[in-house]
């Protein structure tokens, strides 16, 4: 303690000021990052590959369409065909006959109504769902269940607290019938939206329900299916935006491809910066998700606090680096005295090892 107090006392003001500064600036990366690292950990959405995979050979992919591209159930399946043959082609296969490879999901927005009894809910927002949607989407459930787009009927819908309250005064509705388009449906689950800034720009400030597509399609208002997302083996780099993109087999001018995965990444989120000012110029017309556009928001917000990092870096660095050449001009020894210095802790280590074995000898 004794030696640090001499070490600090021996400095000049200005040593004193910029080490403070260096400290200071790694202290601020390190919180920025744990910001960063955390706020990137709670965007669920975009972590699907995470909860698929347990290590770092996966990878979760999005295509937005625009409101001319024709997508339907066939166009879907045959693109899941042409994936399992690129797999196969890989020679990527299932570790057992009951494990998935891959898993995806589609779906479409729009409005619908609802009604229970004398209450209806005139054109709400909602979302059509296909495939294993809720996986991809894992939305806070206060009742019930999820359910999935793969079922064989189609009559399960999905509430958020708002709605449950205004058709039902509560939210313990699980398996109450509702009226859609004068079909019954039942209640599956009730849940909680998201809440913030991001999430009620996206669209999240008003009531929300999830219903399949082919509900959505019958008895709602919808320019048909806009996203589909897959999560699958990503054996190399690029591998599994490489083979959604090709094997999809729509215009570039007519879909827009993410991959989840890596999209918070440096190298993504250096490109978030380099297309700064034309980022928000969208030249397809393409209608984003409620989780896609909170996720490009967060994109601006990392590639601003990726900016800030570095500059936290590399001002310490600058200063670090400054002393370490000027320590060099002014140095009063030769490379032949560090060689020395170098062979002399090696003999003290040797002694103290040679000393403290020798104690435990007759023991």
């Amino acid at each position: 303690m004794n030696k640090i107090k001499i070490f600090i006392k021996g400095l000049s003001w200005r040593q004193i000021f910029l080490s403070a500064l260096v400290l200071l600036c790694l202290l601020c990366w390190g919180g920025l990052t744990a910001f960063a690292t955390v706020k990137k950990n709670e965007l669920l959405d975009q972590n699907a590959a995470k909860r698929w995979a347990e290590g770092n050979d996966a990878a979760q992919v999005s295509c937005f369409f625009t409101e001319s591209t024709e997508i339907d159930k066939d166009k879907i399946r045959s693109f899941e065909y042409e994936l399992d043959k690129a797999l196969l082609e890989a020679s990527i296969t299932a570790p057992n006959e009951n494990a998935r490879l891959w898993a995806d999901a589609y779906s479409s927005s729009g409005t619908i109504t609802l009604s229970s009894g004398k209450k209806s809910l005139a054109d709400v927002a909602a979302v059509g769902i296909g495939g294993d949607f809720f996986l991809f989407h894992p939305v806070q459930l206060l009742k019930g269940s999820y359910f999935s787009g793969n079922d064989l009927m189609h009559d399960k819908v999905i509430l958020d607290e708002d709605a449950a309250w205004q058709l039902f005064g509560s939210n313990d509705v699980v398996g109450m019938p509702l009226n859609i388009g004068g079909t019954p449906h039942y209640i599956s689950g009730v849940i909680r939206r998201e809440e913030g800034r991001f999430h009620e720009a996206a669209g999240l400030d008003k009531t929300l329900v999830y219903v399949s597509c082919e509900t959505l399609e019958e008895f709602g208002k919808t320019e048909g299916i806009n996203s589909y997302e897959v999560v699958m083996p990503n054996p190399v780099k690029n591998f599994a935006y490489n083979s959604v993109k090709e094997k999809m087999g729509i215009d570039e001018n007519h879909m827009w491809v993410v991959e989840n995965t890596s999209r918070f990444h440096l190298k993504g989120l250096l490109t978030v910066i380099s297309e700064f000012g034309m980022r928000s110029m969208n030249a397809r017309a393409i209608q984003y998700p409620y989780w896609e556009n909170v996720a490009r928001g967060w994109e601006d917000v990392f590639a601003v606090v990726l900016i800030l990092q570095i500059l936290f870096l590399l001002c310490p660095s600058v200063i670090v680096g400054s002393a370490l050449i000027l320590s060099w001009k002014r140095r009063q020894w030769t490379w032949k005295d560090a060689g020395h210095f170098l062979l002399e802790c090696k003999d003290r280590a040797a002694d103290r090892f040679h000393n403290e074995k020798s104690k435990w000898k007759y023991f």
